[in-house]
């Protein structure tokens, strides 16, 4: 005979296997967590219900919140989050949802460590994962992304690269898809890799519905437009420092890899090396980056149009310019100044 508890979690397994519906696990780690990521997945998953029961049809997932224990979680010292179940629970899951977790990635992942062996047996057991914004370095470290494509929020890219060296970041990323292991770029634009989400399990038609009520610009590609370049300086070879403070103190002049060699009395190639292993760029495509961020802060705040900064930044080819500048930041120079500048003006 069963209780009602027995009884619910039948009703709810007969549910899942029988009707189909996924079983979604968004996990509630301890210690500094962006409370949006989880408040943001179990919302849009659990409106897609909403609508599939207003226009007659059965709900298609099943949302559960997944902590190491069933104690409540405190964020931000004010909002409190409580599991449904905890990892020691015999849950099958379909799909687990990693949000970003923040802090020091090395003392967050200590103290998440216990997910990891879960995670990894949920995923070869069939479970798909999902990680949001930094939750990849959650993600990361159960050894699943080894030798995968990822992404996370542009400003922990260099941490990232430096931590796990054998996963292939795409920091320019909204989007990964790797044999069912997802990930996504930093902030918000988590709530674009929920609706790809959405898309693969309900179809278009409920992504663009979705799109349209939480007004969430479907099918974007690159958060590119909104990575600030800084320079990689956490770093323990100063000739190589030397040379980036050089770049970017005569970025509108003409520099050549010679003479950044000769000016360390290092061979090119010994150059090339050591400026690719200090900041991950080669010592070109630091010099583009650059000269790249110095035009974009011209095409936000100034009168200037596009051949005045271009000229200002050191291209005298328009054609070069307009690649490169689109290449890093996925925009064109005309789109980018229209686009964040206040007033924009005509580029010709």
């Amino acid at each position: 005979m069963f209780t009602i508890f027995e009884y619910k979690k039948s009703e709810e397994l007969f549910l899942i296997l029988i009707i189909g519906m996924k079983h979604i696990s968004i996990l509630v780690p301890k210690g500094e967590v962006a409370l949006s990521c989880i408040e943001g997945s179990y919302t849009v998953f659990t409106k897609v219900n909403d609508f599939l029961v207003s226009s007659g049809k059965q709900p298609l997932f099943k949302v559960q919140l997944i902590g190491l224990t069933k104690e409540a979680e405190v964020y931000q010292r004010l909002f409190r989050v409580t599991p449904d179940l905890t990892i020691n629970d015999a849950v099958k899951t379909d799909l687990i949802i990693i949000p970003a977790v923040n802090g020091d990635m090395l003392k967050v992942i200590e103290t998440n460590k216990d997910f990891l062996p879960w995670l990894v047996n949920q995923y070869k057991s069939g479970a798909e994962l999902a990680s949001l914004c930094v939750g990849t370095f959650l993600l990361a470290s159960t050894g699943l992304l080894e030798g995968k494509k990822c992404s996370t929020h542009w400003l922990s890219a260099n941490d990232f690269r430096k931590m796990f060296p054998n996963v292939e970041l795409l920091s320019e990323k909204i989007i990964t898809d790797e044999q069912g292991i997802y990930t996504s770029g930093g902030a918000n634009s988590f709530l674009n890799l929920i609706l790809y989400l959405v898309e693969k399990f309900a179809g278009r038609d409920m992504a663009l519905l979705c799109s349209k009520v939480f007004e969430i610009e479907i099918e974007r590609e690159t958060q590119s437009p909104f990575i600030i370049f800084g320079g990689q300086k956490d770093h323990d070879d100063e000739p190589i420092k030397k040379a980036q403070a050089f770049i970017e103190t005569n970025f509108q002049e003409k520099i050549t890899i010679d003479q950044l060699a000769n000016m360390l009395a290092l061979s090119r190639r010994n150059l090339e090396r050591r400026f690719k292993k200090a900041t991950s760029n080669t010592a070109t495509e630091y010099m583009q980056r650059v000269k790249i961020e110095a035009a974009k802060m011209s095409l936000e705040s100034s009168r200037e149009n596009v051949n005045e900064v271009m000229m200002k930044v050191g291209y005298n080819d328009t054609k070069a310019f307009r690649n490169t500048f689109k290449k890093i930041t996925g925009l064109s120079p005309a789109e980018y100044r229209n686009k964040y500048n206040r007033v924009p003006i005509s580029s010709y």
